[in-house]
Order: structure tokens, then C-alpha cells, then sequence
């Protein structure tokens, strides 16, 4: 045991110096042969290691991503050969690579548009590639089902997660190329050159996720983790649905809440409700919450019928950290810090979403002492809002 442990500990430490002798500016074929590295000595719980070295030594994800592309082309026939464990039909991982196939499939849909596109200096096809691309772009919900589901599940049970990071940023390049896309699609004249290098750009971020997903993640996926778990994910599934493949829903038992009380009802000094009128009047609020206690954990989020923005039970326990893309975790930290201290109350934002036009605001909780006890996101459409003008009055319903 030992023996593998330590030939294990050797194969992880090889990927981790050629990652940081590429960020480095070292060639990549004097470094596997410096390295002596053989491509089909490594496994995929070898990459996920390494990710957390390279992390804990740079957070340059960019120099992160650029590096583990060219690994990847080294180690790409080995990780396609691993014998890995096959998921079981319509469970949470195979419908995730029927989903993939799917993505795969409008990729090569949208190739002879490409060709026409070119060769006609941007006279034809452009109607096709228009249509092709705001399919990949409604695609891009798979990878919303992963960064709510699965990576909190992973955050979990891995204690090596990392690579987690550089997955969801590739996964944001993805949707920005995309929104790019459409608008150059969409203007008079089409620049080829910004056209192909968007297109180049797409197609090998979109193939690099899905083989990473599916020859890294998934294998440890299916040896690491519970039975339970991956049917936990297959239900929360069923409520956020895939982009291109229908989820079947399976019979379940609602979730009750409970409350070792008399009558079950909560107490506050200005009245009494039941757990399920508390529950209600969450999810009726004209809002979405989201709440965070003072060790920054996620404890609870309502459930209206259309949420602004998606969350599934997965999160809870999660740290609010890893609820944000890695770009934005240091605004998080600020804002945290500054209700901490006191020294902000309110952070307020907005945006638009398609065609909604949506306010998020971060209130710190504090108690009778005023000592910080969380922080309670609040997210509202307000499109309608803006559109108010006079006055109506009670009686004029």
C-alpha cells in the first residue's frame, strides 16, 4: 500500500511541475522529457490532486488554463481509456452525458454554416449560425445544473476540489463567447476574423469541458460517491431540468418540515404562524432570499415558483464563497468584511437579465445587540417597477 501510495504521490508531482514549468514559459515537449513523464501512467484521481497543488502555489487562472489545456492534449488518450465505472441509465451523471451528446451533436450542426460563411466572406449562412449559436447558448443551462448541483456535492465529499474553480471559469468564458457571438451574427457587417477566432475559442472550450467532465469528474465520481448522493442529484435534477434532453421525473415523497413544538407553530413577539404558513410566506414574498449566517454558510433560500436565480438544497452547508465564480469571490469577501465590521449595512446592485432588469441587495443581519449574525440576499425583477407612474390608491382597484 505504501508502495502505491508513494508511486501516487510521484505521478502527482510530475503533473504538478509540468503545470507550473508551462505558467513558467517552458516548452511542453522538454519538459515531459525532462519530466520523464508517461502519458499513460497517470489516472484521473492523479489530475484532481495535482489541480490543488498548482492552486495552493498560483491562483493565476488564466496561466491555470492555459497550462492544463496543453496537459490535457498530453494526457487525452490515457484519461479516454480509463476503464471507468458506467452510470446507471437516467440516473444524475448519464443524463449529464446525454446532454453532452446533445451539445456535441449542435457543435457539428453548425459546421457546414462555418464553411459557407467563410467562403462566401459572410454573404451566407449567417441565419443558420445565428440559430446554431443561441442553441449552444440555452445549452449553457447544463453547465448552471452543474455549478448548483454538483460542485457543491463534490465541495462535499473531495477534500481535493480546486479544479472545481478553473471548471467554472471556463464554463463563464464559455457563456461570454457566445453573447459575443450572437451580437456579431447580429451586426451589419461580419468580421471573419473576430468570427473564427470566436468559433476556434467555442468549439474547444465547450469539447474541453465535456472531456473533463466526463473522463475526470464523472469516473471519480461513480467510485467516490454514495449511492444516496447521486439519487439526491437525480432529484434536484428533476426540478432544474437540461437544456436538451428531457429528465424524467421519478415518484418522491415531499419534504416535510418539523418543529418539536407544541402545535408546531413558531412564536414571535408580534404573532404565531405555523411551519407552513412561515413556509408560504417565504416563497410568496415578491422577492428571492437567500440567507448566509455569521460563519458564512448557507442556511436556507426560498422556493417561489419563477426564482430569478436558481438554487437547489445542494447549496446548504455550502460557504458563500463557492456559490460565485472565482472572478468575483473577492467582492464577496469585501462586502462580508464591511458588515462585519460595521461598517456597511447595504450593498445594492442591478442588472439586466434578458429582458428583466433585476436589484440585488445584500442586507447584514444583526441581532437586539446589533451583533452580526449573517447576511440576507434579496434579488426582485423590477421592470414593472420602473414603469409606475402617479398614484393608485386602495380604493381605486
Amino acid at each position: 500500500m505504501s508502495e502505491f501510495t508513494n508511486k501516487r504521490s510521484h505521478r502527482i508531482q510530475l503533473l504538478n511541475r509540468y503545470m507550473i514549468g508551462i505558467m513558467e514559459g517552458d516548452k511542453g515537449a522538454k519538459l515531459v522529457q525532462e519530466l520523464g513523464m508517461q502519458a499513460d501512467d497517470f489516472i484521473p484521481t492523479d489530475v484532481l490532486s495535482m489541480f490543488n497543488l498548482v492552486f495552493n502555489e498560483t491562483s493565476e487562472l488564466e496561466e491555470i488554463k492555459k497550462a492544463s489545456n496543453k496537459l490535457f492534449n498530453i494526457l487525452y488518450e490515457t484519461l479516454k481509456a480509463y476503464p471507468a465505472i458506467e452510470a446507471p441509465e437516467s440516473s444524475f451523471i448519464d443524463y449529464l452525458m446525454q446532454d453532452n451528446k446533445a451539445i456535441q451533436q449542435r457543435l457539428q450542426d453548425i459546421k457546414p454554416f462555418i464553411k459557407r460563411i467563410n467562403k462566401t466572406s459572410g454573404e451566407e449562412g449567417r441565419e443558420g449560425l445565428l440559430k446554431g449559436f443561441e442553441d449552444l447558448e440555452k445549452a449553457t443551462w447544463h453547465y448552471t445544473v452543474k455549478e448548483n448541483i454538483l460542485f457543491p456535492v463534490l465541495e462535499s465529499h473531495w477534500t481535493e476540489h480546486e479544479c472545481l474553480k478553473l471548471m467554472w471559469s471556463f464554463h463563464d468564458d464559455i457563456r461570454r463567447n457566445l453573447k459575443k457571438m450572437t451580437s456579431a451574427l447580429q451586426s451589419e457587417v461580419i468580421d471573419l476574423e473576430e468570427f473564427n477566432s470566436l468559433t476556434g475559442a467555442l468549439f474547444f472550450n465547450i469539447s474541453t469541458i465535456i472531456f473533463r467532465e466526463e473522463r475526470v469528474l464523472f469516473p471519480i465520481m461513480m467510485e467516490t460517491i454514495p449511492e444516496a448522493v447521486h439519487e439526491q442529484m437525480q432529484l434536484e435534477l428533476e426540478e432544474m431540468k437540461l437544456p436538451m434532453v428531457e429528465v424524467k421525473s421519478q415518484p418522491r415523497t415531499p419534504c416535510q418540515g418539523s418543529l418539536n413544538a407544541k402545535n408546531h407553530t413558531i412564536v414571535f413577539p408580534t404573532g404565531e404562524i405555523s411551519l407552513e404558513q412561515a413556509e408560504l410566506i417565504f416563497n410568496h414574498l415578491p422577492i428571492d432570499i437567500t440567507f448566509v449566517d455569521e460563519n458564512e454558510t448557507v442556511k436556507y433560500f426560498s422556493t417561489p415558483d419563477h426564482r430569478i436565480f436558481p438554487r437547489t438544497a445542494a447549496i446548504i452547508g455550502r460557504k458563500v464563497q463557492n456559490c460565485h465564480p472565482p472572478e468575483s469571490v473577492g467582492v464577496v469577501n469585501q462586502i462580508v468584511e464591511s458588515f462585519k465590521k460595521g461598517e456597511k449595512e447595504v450593498a445594492s446592485f442591478w442588472l439586466h437579465l434578458g429582458p428583466k432588469y433585476v436589484l440585488i441587495q445584500y442586507f447584514a443581519v444583526r441581532d437586539k445587540e446589533k451583533k452580526f449574525r449573517g447576511v440576507l440576499e434579496a434579488s426582485q425583477e423590477i421592470t414593472e417597477i420602473q414603469k409606475i407612474k402617479g398614484e393608485r390608491k386602495l380604493l381605486d382597484w
